[in-house]
């Protein structure tokens, strides 16, 4: 692993933590990550830098929680949060999502979001397939690393597609390569430390029969062992005393080019300045902390609001050259006190969202970087005994922002409890057709060969949303 330790400092948040990042990638035990590139040869590079952030909102949010309420519905079923209105005419949400409402026409909300395969992890999300889809060759590769293989070059300096996930798409390994293989894993740094998600009991177990095998080291090489170093200024100096030497010797051209983007994305500084919130500015820091305290968290998986930083740190990876992005925010399986838990998460998402979109629109980003909030499934119109909402794959909700598209809309409709869709309804495979074509690729004319050698498409019925192109 390449790890950067530094001391342990405290924000103007409050909130103490060891300035700690470990960078990995996911696969099969003893890869590499200059082996994670050695497919990559055969591959074009697009000269589009465009890219996509996908939020995963873990563990299936409650569409009439957030962004399709119905106050006249009975109180069993339409809860107890109130209702606001939006930028967009006649469009209301709930009242945990002010700073989305004030910037409603930055948004496509997708209230009819269809075709869930009702498994608790994030593959479909990240792929538009149910996981049993091409089991027997490997499965559906993740868009990510369909991107990687797509768009991949040994030159990069920055890895194509990272995975943020943490919790129950980590445990399941939801951004997997499928069919694809190893070589098209994304890089996955280790972001607990600076984002505590716990896990729960039976997803512990999990992760722990995966074994070793389920991380892979990204080494630096043979004598540096980063873990002696002091702190992060130091590993930098180290890295860049490396690359000197190994210039100036003659080694870099000896080595083959997988290993070259393998020290190259390791010592540019690019990767580890992009991972290291401390680099970013104070006020930008505070722009995506919302002001919310700690000890009220309602769920022991739930994260809190420093959780919103995560979104920073995808916009960084963007900056750094990252084509793809996954992150996650935990955690909205709420079979059990739902209203006091979305009332915590809820309000963390409004604010992560706002503060993404706002920032990439200031920074000339967002034509550039198609965005995308969802869960792998919706929750039940009405409210069970425990006073939770259980798993409802009918239908489901989805915001999309950003990417050049017809923003300030809203997609279908619900009926009275928001339990069906009753127009236009939306397919999982129609949104990662959508991000397909916002990088510029066609998902239903470019194919990839599965091991067989035979060729598939990137999504098999799903189309682009014509409204937002």
């Amino acid at each position: 692993m390449l790890n950067f330790y530094g001391n342990r400092v405290r924000h103007c948040d409050g909130v103490s933590r060891r300035s700690f990042l470990k960078a990995g990638a996911m696969g099969i035990g003893g890869m590499t990550l200059a082996n994670l590139l050695q497919a990559e040869a055969a591959t074009g590079r697009g000269s589009s830098q465009k890219a996509i952030i996908n939020i995963h909102l873990d563990g299936g949010p409650p569409q009439m929680d957030l962004i399709d309420p119905k106050p006249d519905a009975p109180a069993e079923y339409r809860g107890e949060f109130g209702t606001i209105r939006t930028k967009i005419p006649g469009f209301h949400v709930t009242e945990l999502m002010p700073r989305v409402a004030s910037i409603a026409d930055k948004f496509i909300f997708l209230r009819s979001l269809v075709g869930a395969a009702s498994l608790h992890d994030g593959f479909q999300c990240q792929s538009g397939f149910d996981a049993k889809e091409l089991s027997n060759v490997g499965g559906r590769p993740a868009m990510g690393a369909v991107l990687n293989r797509l768009l991949g070059s040994p030159t990069d300096a920055a890895p194509v597609f990272v995975d943020l996930m943490q919790g129950r798409p980590l445990v399941r390994n939801s951004a997997r390569p499928g069919f694809l293989g190893p070589a098209y894993s994304p890089f996955r740094p280790d972001i607990s430390e600076m984002f505590p998600r716990e896990l729960e009991e039976g997803m512990k177990g999990e992760l722990q029969n995966l074994g070793a095998g389920h991380q892979v080291s990204l080494s630096l090489g043979d004598g540096i062992d980063a873990g002696r170093l002091d702190s992060r200024l130091t590993l930098l100096q180290g890295l860049d005393s490396v690359q000197r030497s190994l210039d100036a010797s003659g080694s870099m051209d000896a080595m083959d080019r997988f290993h070259q983007q393998a020290y190259g994305i390791l010592t540019s500084g690019r990767l580890a300045e992009a991972l290291d919130l401390d680099k970013e500015d104070p006020k930008v820091l505070n722009r995506y902390t919302p002001a919310m305290q700690v000890s009220k968290l309602a769920s022991y998986t739930s994260e809190g609001p420093l959780a919103a930083r995560k979104l920073l740190l995808a916009r960084r990876l963007v900056e750094a050259g990252v084509r793809c992005v996954s992150v996650s925010i935990s955690d909205f399986d709420t079979h059990s006190d739902n209203f006091p838990r979305i009332r915590q998460l809820g309000p963390i998402v409004d604010h992560a969202l706002w503060a993404l979109v706002t920032d990439l629109e200031e920074r000339g980003m967002l034509d550039d970087v198609t965005i995308v909030a969802w869960g792998e499934f919706g929750r039940t119109p009405k409210v069970n005994a425990e006073g939770g909402r259980d798993h409802w794959p009918r239908v489901a909700m989805g915001m999309l922002a950003g990417g050049g598209m017809q923003t300030g809309q809203v997609i279908g409709s619900t009926d009275r409890y928001a339990g069906e869709a009753t127009s236009r309804p939306v397919h999982y495979q129609d949104v990662i057709a959508t991000l397909y074509h916002n990088m510029g690729i066609a998902p239903r004319s470019v194919t990839i060969n599965d091991p067989t050698g035979r060729p598939q498409y990137l999504v098999d019925h799903g189309q682009v949303i014509r409204e937002v192109i």
